[in-house]
């Protein structure tokens, strides 16, 4: 992304996500998320605002187009692109396309209800529908789960991912736009943080230790 978007630290190692499957397609739950935390529910009620640089608007499709640096927030949803396009529906549901082009990628972003975590992405496409909370990221498309904004916990990268913000899981499939000399036919990869942050507490009693009266073994010759 450029300059004025986020960036992703692409020297981090990504570790291969091989779960046993042959299959292009891998579902994961976001590990060590408690239970009834989801994306913030409350981001669906809040005004979508919008700057750019150039704003129109299609009467025939209504449809609003926004290009140039845009930046779009919608209570903690954040979305940069180059280019947005922004519906609603009938009922009231907001949906946005985000698309950049060149060495420039599109970025979101929203916090999780209850918790100091967020949810953060880059690719070519970014498609936020508000009426599910969903949001699909397509082509080279990367999502990161983070504590605090800065600590990274979980990592996946692929051709498309879906991230269900009401049921707290993401989908990612491969594909050869995310191909390369160490990953030929682009699969998924993925770096997941352990579900309890650290090493299991010791239990039990403590060993009780005694010298031993002979010795056992030969030396190493």
């Amino acid at each position: 992304m450029n300059e004025s978007f986020p960036r992703f630290d692409t020297g981090r190692a990504l570790s291969a996500c091989r779960a046993g499957l042959a299959a292009l397609v891998v579902a994961l739950p976001l590990a060590g998320f408690a239970p009834l935390a989801h994306a913030d529910r409350a981001d669906k009620d809040k005004p979508l605002n919008i700057e750019a640089d150039n704003m129109t608007y299609d009467d025939l499709r209504q449809v609003s187009i926004f290009t140039g640096h845009v930046v779009a927030t919608k209570g903690t949803i954040l979305i940069k692109a180059d280019r947005v396009e922004v519906s609603q529906d009938p009922q009231g549901y907001q949906y946005a396309t985000g698309t950049s082009s060149g060495s420039n990628l599109s970025y979101f972003r929203q916090k999780r209800e209850g918790l100091d975590e967020y949810i953060e992405g880059t690719a070519v496409r970014i498609d936020y529908d508000g009426k599910q909370d969903l949001t699909t990221l397509t082509t080279n498309a990367t999502v990161r789960r983070l504590q605090g904004m800065s600590t990274l916990l979980d990592q996946v990268h692929g051709s498309v991912i879906t991230y269900d913000g009401q049921n707290d899981f993401y989908t990612a499939k491969s594909g050869k736009d995310v191909a390369s000399p160490g990953n030929p036919t682009g699969r998924v990869r993925a770096m997941l943080a352990p579900r309890n942050g650290g090493a299991a507490p010791l239990t039990g009693a403590s060993a009780t230790l005694a010298p031993s009266t002979s010795i056992q073994g030969a030396p190493n010759q």
